[in-house]
């Protein structure tokens, strides 16, 4: 099994600087919209401030020295490729498998978003049925082409984007320091350990850039471009969103639609209903834009997800099936297909808080592979062409790999049955990983 096959089915080179501004954005802007804001009911205003802040290191640490190896070896497999080159296939296979765990696992609870979101615009709509329905249109976008699909992100990105800035402007008129105060800690500082995963979801997904490294223009240049001005975008908007939120009226108005109701979906529409009324252009607009940042994310981790499983297929750690591209539109639509399947099954579980958790686990687990990956390389490949080098080195990759770690550990320990869960998932794909090996050789 060779991790770069030459004759393997490839992808075309279209994207240039400006649609991966547009995809690195896009994969995550839906954070800013919903689920961020579970995390206040684990730490409350300044839990969730301090986790964010130590993800928000992570992920500036992570994103630059992630960046050296997807300009090195620019292929689709992102971390899966990194980690086979590096530490050989048994862990490139579970860095990819948490890749793809975190990819397949991420859109659902996007979804279910999209479905509270439009159910404020449209109250007779099922969410069920538009989590579905957003599926099956936004997969087969993604059949037809990735330069249209790219374009298309870039739209919906920069709608969102302004959507933030609108909401930022019609709430920060309102906003009170006493409010980021009110019940600031209400479980301790372990609460801020218990908000992990919610902060991460402010950022989750950045990496995906890297598994269209492939499809990209001049990838050495670019994809430098692309994580550099994605990821300094994503901590503005991630600032100015927090303290937007929560300033109008304190952690629990952004949680509760009501005193005693379970946590919501649509945060900023809460946050917004403070400082205008429901009927209002504004609170309309900021629900309407809403939809465009979630279907952003949606559309865009779809996109990468399937990338990340061509990879596994192409080069032999999944069916074969999965590593084909279309005939004509040279897309990989079974891997797309299958990972539309994975996603509806998990619809049906209707958890959002766990279905961003499992995705959370996969995250950090690509995250501490991939920084591993990096040092090992450094040091089995010296002479390899290395467009971009980390910053600092060897002191963010260690910065982003020792966040990551006790990340997982404490997500581990806050969620032990999501964790039994997630290992399962690994344990079971690793296990048919070593049999069909095994068979190969025989």
């Amino acid at each position: 099994m060779s991790s770069t096959p030459p004759n393997g089915p490839q992808l075309d080179r279209t994207l240039g600087p400006l649609l991966l501004w547009g995809l690195g954005v896009g994969y995550v802007i839906s954070g800013m919209y919903f689920g961020w804001n579970l995390g206040l009911e684990k730490g409350g205003t300044l839990g969730l401030a301090v986790a964010t802040g130590f993800v928000t290191l992570m992920y500036v640490t992570f994103t630059f020295s992630y960046t050296e190896l997807a300009c090195a070896i620019p292929r689709a497999g992102g971390a899966f490729d990194y980690a086979v080159r590096a530490l050989g296939k048994h862990w490139g296979f579970l860095g990819g498998m948490a890749q793809n765990i975190e990819f397949v696992f991420a859109p659902p609870a996007i979804a279910f978003a999209i479905g509270a979101y439009l159910n404020i615009l449209m109250p007779s709509v099922p969410v069920l049925a538009i989590a579905i329905l957003a599926y099956i249109v936004f997969t087969a976008l993604n059949i037809y082409g990735v330069q249209a699909a790219a374009w298309f992100e870039l739209a919906i990105t920069v709608v969102a984007v302004v959507g933030l800035l609108i909401f930022a402007g019609a709430t920060l008129p309102a906003f009170e320091w006493q409010n980021l105060e009110r019940n600031a800690l209400p479980n301790g500082w372990m609460g801020a350990f218990a908000a992990l995963p919610f902060a991460i979801w402010f950022f989750l997904a950045i990496e995906g850039v890297a598994n269209v490294a492939e499809e990209t223009i001049n990838p050495q240049r670019n994809v430098v471009f692309g994580f550099g001005s994605a990821m300094l975008t994503l901590v503005v908007l991630c600032v100015l969103t927090f303290i937007a939120s929560v300033g109008v009226g304190g952690w629990e108005t952004v949680v509760y639609p009501s005193p005693g109701a379970a946590p919501s979906d649509s945060p900023l529409p809460l946050a917004l209903a403070h400082t205008v009324s429901a009927a209002s252009f504004w609170y309309k607009a900021v629900a309407f834009i809403g939809l465009f940042g979630l279907v952003a994310s949606f559309h865009g981790i779809i996109l990468a997800a399937g990338r990340a499983t061509f990879e596994f297929g192409r080069v032999g750690y999944a069916p074969a099936v999965l590593g084909k591209v279309h005939r004509r539109f040279h897309t990989p639509a079974n891997a797309l297909l299958i990972n539309m399947g994975v996603g509806i099954v998990a619809l049906f579980t209707g958890k959002t808080a766990e279905i961003i958790t499992i995705a959370c686990f996969g995250a950090l687990t690509l995250y501490i592979i991939s920084m591993v990956a990096l040092i090992r390389l450094r040091q089995l490949e010296p002479e390899l062409e290395r467009p971009f080098r980390t910053p600092l080195y060897p002191w963010f990759p260690l910065t982003a790999l020792l966040i990551a770690a006790a990340a997982f550990v404490a997500i581990t320990v806050y969620n032990p049955g999501l964790a039994l869960v997630y290992f399962a998932l690994l344990a079971i794909a690793y296990l048919w990983f070593r049999i069909a090996t095994r068979l190969k050789k025989q």
